[in-house]
């Protein structure tokens, strides 16, 4: 396996942490003997773009809280993430600031009444934008992975959009279910 190359499931990324656990990607990495981290490199208020809009069941031009992130493993960008929540979830939370979130932003969604019990993922392959590649250090000609996943609570409300972009060489996705 190259340094960047991984395989992953979706199941520890939509569960709440144990207090004083890592969030998901910290722990998964090291319980693979591998370093992961992250960049938050923005975060706050902003219009969510149409596809997120739609799947959070937004207006057109809704504004959303938005945190901007590049995942790292093993000090490499192997994965760029959006995450989007609706105002009346995160405005004024540490989901619309730029701080590490203790546990992960599940976590606290958790901790603030909207736990996550369903989830859909949309899976796409595509080029990325040259933005996108600069910041995966890759090539346009590359492809990606994208992965837009969104997170529902108990009432079946969105709380929860995630974008998630990856080269599609060094991924694997997997999806474990039990039927019945």
């Amino acid at each position: 396996m190259s340094s960047v190359e991984w395989i992953t499931t979706s199941v520890p990324y939509l569960t709440a942490r144990q207090p004083g656990q890592p969030d998901a990607w910290s722990a998964e990495t090291a319980a693979k003997g591998r370093r992961g981290s992250q960049r938050i490199v923005q975060a706050g208020e902003t219009v969510a773009p149409a596809g997120i809009a739609e799947v959070l069941g937004l207006q057109p031009g809704a504004e959303v809280i938005a945190r901007r992130r590049i995942m790292y493993l093993d000090g490499r960008p192997c994965e760029l993430t959006d995450t989007y929540y609706p105002l009346s979830i995160a405005r004024g939370t540490r989901l619309a600031g730029t701080a590490k979130i203790p546990g992960g932003a599940i976590t606290l969604l958790a901790e603030l009444g909207y736990a996550g019990v369903r989830a859909r993922e949309d899976v796409s392959a595509r080029l990325p934008s040259q933005e996108e590649a600069e910041a995966l250090e890759s090539d346009v000609t590359q492809p990606v992975l994208q992965v837009v996943r969104l997170s529902l609570d108990a009432r079946d409300r969105p709380v929860q959009a995630d974008r998630m972009v990856m080269p599609a060489q060094l991924q694997q996705l997997r999806y474990d279910m039990r039927i019945g």
